[in-house]
């Protein structure tokens, strides 16, 4: 398949000369960053197509001059995340030796159309190993290991102008928030050359106090890569039978799960909910019901339960708040649980779910950064099979990154580094696209619990026009 996409050309873009940042030049990774440094990197997909599209030369000289301009405020992402064996840290080395060769700008070709290109994430026709093909290899198996990459891949085939820009971001070094701030400003820069990036953003990890931060850090990185400078073994590949699959779930659709939740909580009498769910609870809830639907768990003699994870966003949550210029990783796990026949329940599933999730959020925001020296230990201690991770969010308005050829025809999220993983993004007039990892064996089951009820399958085609 990797015949399928022609290297063009590689080149690098480098940030024109800036102030390097304190402490010589080096981020030093914080305890919430340092759970990342073995994960694959985020990846990000965006179609474009059309006829403001201009001719592929003229693209990659805008996409490059406009990353160049804005890499200088955006200076580590042009680093390298770097071990320093002699106190066990990792870092991102922005000092001009590191930075000088710039980031990795690859041009490319599919042999095929756009539409071709667009087929690899549909339904049956989907090929998670091409997909990923269309964003820039990022390799972070041993460091020191790049920050980010671009791939800029056109069709062989069609008269149309298209194209498909990938990004890859070490997630170790930027949260969902941050990739976004960055997507942002980038995307400006390109229809506006002039543009002046203020107030820039903040790198400083001490706006996220906690007690021993740097030695619980250290034992983070001990146990997710306690092979350093090697930060991902091979064994930690996707598994060969796991699936992905997007889905589109329209703002009726979401308004439709709201109500039935609202109604299923009054009538299980646990008076969790007084109004009408948040988006991102409602969506939550109804992927979570699905899934577990979906698996094989045991709920022997009533007594199994599933788990859902949640990131939650502590920018302003702590005391003080945390600038939301900060880049970086600002997010905390908790672990909501209900029993799986509450979840199964037809009559009360999705009032189960919110419940739970509602109720681990608020529990989690009264005492934010709480045992956070245990909050790998909790993880390991859950199930893995029994367990949903869940990323990203609805709040990220994927849909609105325009280089200034338009709004992007469609955004794909291929990071997947794990089973059982869910990614949500704003999606336009007021929809969420779901992106859903499942083994094989369970993810037509669960495409039929997530539309039951609803358009959602329908939607899936109108998605991939």
């Amino acid at each position: 398949m990797r015949s399928r996409v022609r290297i063009l050309a590689v080149t690098h873009v480098a940030p024109a000369p800036a102030e390097v940042l304190s402490n010589d030049g080096h981020v030093k990774l914080s305890f919430t960053d340092a759970l990342f440094v073995n994960r694959v990197p985020m990846q990000r997909l965006f179609f474009y197509e059309g006829p403001d599209v201009p001719p592929f030369q003229s693209l990659v000289r805008s996409l490059k001059s406009s990353l160049a301009a804005v890499l200088p405020v955006f200076r580590p992402l042009a680093g390298k995340l770097t071990h320093r064996a002699s106190t066990g840290d990792v870092v991102v080395d922005c000092t001009p030796a590191a930075v000088s060769p710039g980031v990795r700008f690859v041009q490319a070709e599919y042999a095929g159309s756009i539409d071709d290109m667009r087929r690899l994430a549909v339904g049956d026709e989907h090929h998670t190993e091409a997909l990923v093909l269309l964003g820039p290899e990022l390799n972070v198996a041993r460091l020191p290991a790049p920050v980010l990459a671009v791939q800029v891949t056109r069709p062989a085939i069609g008269v149309g102008r298209a194209v498909v820009v990938g990004v890859s971001i070490h997630h170790a070094v930027a949260d969902g928030h941050s990739l976004w701030q960055f997507m942002r400003v980038w995307s400006a820069a390109s229809r506006e050359p002039d543009l002046v990036v203020t107030p820039p953003p903040t790198w400083d990890r001490a706006a996220i106090p906690y007690p021993r931060a740097e030695e619980v850090a250290r034992e983070f990185l001990r146990t997710v890569a306690p092979a350093l400078p090697v930060a991902r073994p091979p064994s930690m590949c996707a598994p060969p039978d796991q699936r992905r699959r997007s889905f589109l779930l329209r703002a009726e659709d979401i308004r439709s799960v709201k109500q039935r939740i609202l109604a299923q909580s009054k009538a299980i009498g646990g008076g969790h909910l007084g109004a009408l769910p948040s988006t991102y609870v409602a969506v939550s809830s109804l992927v979570w019901t699905s899934i577990v639907r979906a698996k094989p768990l045991d709920d022997t003699a009533g007594s199994g339960d599933a788990y859902f994870l949640v990131p939650v966003d502590l920018r302003r949550r702590l005391g003080p708040a945390v600038d939301e210029r900060y880049f970086g990783n600002c997010v905390a796990p908790c672990f909501a649980r209900a029993a799986v026949r509450h979840l199964r329940d037809g009559g009360a599933g999705l009032g189960h779910a919110a419940a739970a999730i509602s109720e681990v959020v608020r529990t989690k925001l009264k005492d934010p950064l709480g045992g956070a020296e245990r909050w790998l230990e909790d993880f390991f201690q859950v199930p893995k099979e029994r367990l949903t991770h869940t990323g990203s969010s609805n709040r990220f308005m994927a849909y609105e990154t325009d280089f200034g050829w338009g709004k992007p025809s469609r955004v794909e999220l291929v990071s997947l580094f794990t089973r059982g993983l869910v990614l949500l993004l704003g999606a336009e007039e007021g929809g969420v696209q779901v992106t859903v990892a499942l083994d094989h064996a369970h993810m037509e089951d669960f495409a039929a619990n997530l539309g039951a009820g609803t358009e959602v399958k329908k939607q899936e085609q109108r998605l991939y026009r």
